[in-house]
């Protein structure tokens, strides 16, 4: 009985991270929104209903398969979501409102990034940012 209830709790909460990851994709404005909630909420929902299955099958066999699932999506996943952020940056897709990407001459510093928002969020779009940063690469 207790088994049944863990499995049935963990599909709930897989299911739940899974509609709010596609509502955020249906609902939010632009590709860095969109693909903060595809990547974060999905990850969770599907690794919850992964282990369900590693909690029915048990640790070998198909069990074992339902962990691998879990590590190669948290091995996959942020790589992906960063890659896609980073390519959205680089064919000039801007942020929304004063959000910009970090300078690259203070993380070398070692600063906050809270200590330069001020000054990077008057520029407007955070495209002439992307753009200092790839042509100093």
């Amino acid at each position: 009985m207790i088994h049944e209830i863990v499995i049935l709790a963990l599909i709930v909460v897989g299911v739940f991270f899974l509609t709010v990851g596609t509502i955020g994709l249906l609902r939010l404005p632009n590709v860095y929104n969109r693909m903060h909630a595809t990547s974060k909420p999905t990850t969770l929902g599907t690794a919850a209903i992964f282990l369900a299955g590693f909690v029915e099958f048990g640790p070998g066999g198909e069990g074992l398969t339902a962990l691998l699932g879990i590590a190669f999506l948290f091995l996959t996943v942020p790589t992906g979501a960063h890659m896609i952020a980073r390519a959205a940056e680089r064919i000039g897709i801007p942020f929304l409102g004063s959000v910009t990407w970090p300078d690259p001459s203070a993380v070398e510093r070692g600063e906050r990034s809270e200590s330069r928002s001020g000054a990077g969020s008057g520029s407007g779009s955070g495209s002439e940012t992307g753009s200092e940063v790839t042509d100093d690469d």
